[in-house]
């Protein structure tokens, strides 16, 4: 499917990956830092914001639909879910991407509680003049960081009538075990590979480094000091700095 885009600048092309309920705009920041010197293309993943619903969300169909969106080959950077929807198209389809950042997730299988998080939303009652107070009241119990609260409810629609979620909740949902997943490839991918992960994040391990190794043979592997999985948001500037330098080389 044909993913809903924002674009910005001129340039060779980069494309954007959000993690898992994020979306597009989640790059804000950094595609107005890239567009001057690429073509910045974030897109709306399948189930988030304003792309289209399907019930699929393995790795290999939600690669398939970037690689329908980005019309040609590409620079591809992935945060998170994104980032293994990013590995999962350089295997698949290596010529589409000219070179790889894979930011804070490992071509592995994660046991998360992420899925707490998507019952939680969903057990909030949709009414008409639902605050964001009593929103995120409903979630405190699953959710208890404000800051990954916040981060939710960014996709919560109260302005309309009912208030509506831009996410695909019943179909994140029944694919949570996708989600947390990784499939297998025999053929790795040649170009060049960037791992970033947050200095204070333990989503990618030293013992993750030879899978990536086997799968991508030219990946080197940075740390962004004093960032946690958000690393991109939480330390814009150091993140720019190296990924500019790898886009550039």
């Amino acid at each position: 499917m044909r993913l809903h885009a924002v674009e910005a600048g001129e340039g060779p092309p980069v494309v954007l990956l959000h993690g898992l309920f994020g979306s597009a705009g989640n790059w804000g920041a950094i595609r107005k830092a890239l567009a001057p010197r690429h073509r910045v293309i974030a897109m709306d993943l399948r189930n988030h914001g304003a792309s289209p619903r399907a019930d699929a969300m393995d790795y290999p169909a939600m690669a398939a639909d970037v690689a329908e969106t980005m019309g040609g080959p590409a620079a591809v950077l992935g945060h998170s879910m994104g980032g293994k929807v990013a590995m999962a198209l350089a295997l698949r389809r290596p010529k589409l991407v000219t070179r790889l950042v894979v930011a804070d997730i490992a071509p592995v299988t994660y046991a998360h509680s992420l899925r707490g998080y998507v019952e939680a939303m969903r057990a909030i009652p949709l009414r008409a003049g639902l605050t964001r107070r009593e929103a995120e009241a409903a979630l405190a119990d699953a959710v208890p960081e404000p800051g990954i609260r916040a981060f939710l409810l960014q996709n919560l629609r109260l302005q309309e009538d009912p208030p509506a979620w831009r996410l695909g909740l019943a179909e994140l949902a029944a694919a949570m075990p996708a989600i947390e997943g990784f499939p297998e490839f025999v053929t790795p991918y040649p170009g060049p590979v960037l791992v970033l992960n947050g200095g204070r994040s333990r989503y990618i391990r030293p013992e993750h480094h030879d899978r990536f190794r086997a799968l991508f043979p030219a990946a080197r592997f940075e740390t962004i000091g004093n960032a946690g999985h958000w690393l991109h948001a939480e330390q814009p500037a150091a993140f720019l700095a190296v990924i500019e330098d790898f886009l550039s080389a």
